[in-house]
């Protein structure tokens, strides 16, 4: 159903406020040099620091923009159930095609209650969702026994799996269906994941080298993975200094290098990464061949 380089959509802030049209023309550019689809309001998007009328307004220019050129798989995720499902519902209203959702973080609930939330979530909203399994954050990991008791349930079509764990890959086929999308949560792994069976990227990196990024993702897909490992190796180190601090300021700040207009400003607790991470980021640029 999702497959391909997907970005995980950074928002253009200028004095604290969510900018349009600036978002409106990412959005074309991130289409035009070939994104499959767009994640709006996930981690890079600073979801956390917006209000619920902020999030899906947000979505909204997104559904709007993309104008069913490619899917929009909308940020949803919260530690409350209830939340979780007003999201969701919120995401179908709005007409995207998917939600982002994670497991409930902080609550930090077992398995079962993982499986609950879920089970609770598909029963009132039949809007698609991709899981995504991020345990460095949530402090909560998608067992992949969960995972399969999770496809007794209707609508859950995908993981994006950050774990690191690219065992995971095998087992998780093992326990779903053909069509089931296992998108990778890490640039830097996306070649073993998708050597693996994986069938694409959310990614960080497509927001500044979304071209690149779209052809990784057609070389794997064609099996051209000697193509595929060229270009790995002239964005490995972009990738890495993306994080180089806490996301996404590296990834606003590549922007700015990239796109000098762009509304590049952070929203407390994010900061501007440091002179550092600066550095290396300026390094990855130059090395993909981007500046």
């Amino acid at each position: 159903m999702f497959s391909g380089s997907i970005p995980a959509l950074v928002t253009p802030f200028r004095d604290g406020t969510f900018q349009e049209s600036a978002y409106r023309s990412f959005v074309n550019w991130q289409i035009e040099n070939g994104s499959g689809a767009l994640v709006p309001c996930g981690t890079t998007g600073e979801a956390a620091t917006l209000s619920f009328d902020e999030h899906f307004e947000v979505v909204r220019v997104c559904v709007d923009q993309a104008a069913g050129r490619v899917p929009v798989i909308a940020g949803c995720g919260s530690n409350d159930t209830r939340s979780a499902i007003k999201n969701l519902q919120m995401a179908k209203a709005l007409g995207a095609d998917a939600g982002l959702l994670v497991p409930p973080y902080y609550n930090r609930p077992s398995q079962e209650g993982i499986f609950c939330h879920f089970e609770a979530i598909v029963g009132e909203c039949d809007l698609p969702i991709v899981l995504y399994n991020v345990p460095g954050r949530t402090a909560s990991d998608i067992a992949v026994a969960t995972l399969e008791r999770l496809m007794t349930l209707p609508g859950i079509v995908g993981i994006k799996d950050a774990t690191g764990d690219l065992a995971r890959v095998t087992e998780q086929r093992a326990v779903t269906p053909d069509d089931f999308c296992q998108l990778s949560g890490n640039d830097d792994l996306a070649l073993p994941f998708n050597v693996l069976g994986g069938v694409g990227c959310i990614s960080v990196t497509a927001n500044i080298a979304p071209e690149l990024c779209a052809e990784f993702q057609a070389a794997c897909k064609k099996g051209a993975f000697h193509e595929a490992r060229e270009i790995h190796e002239r964005l490995f180190p972009l990738h890495k200094a993306l994080f180089a601090d806490a996301s996404p300021g590296p990834a606003k700040y590549a922007l700015s290098r990239i796109m000098p207009d762009f509304p590049s400003d952070l929203r407390l607790p994010m900061t501007w990464p440091s002179e550092e991470a600066q550095r290396q980021v300026d390094a990855g640029l130059e090395h993909a061949g981007i500046i």
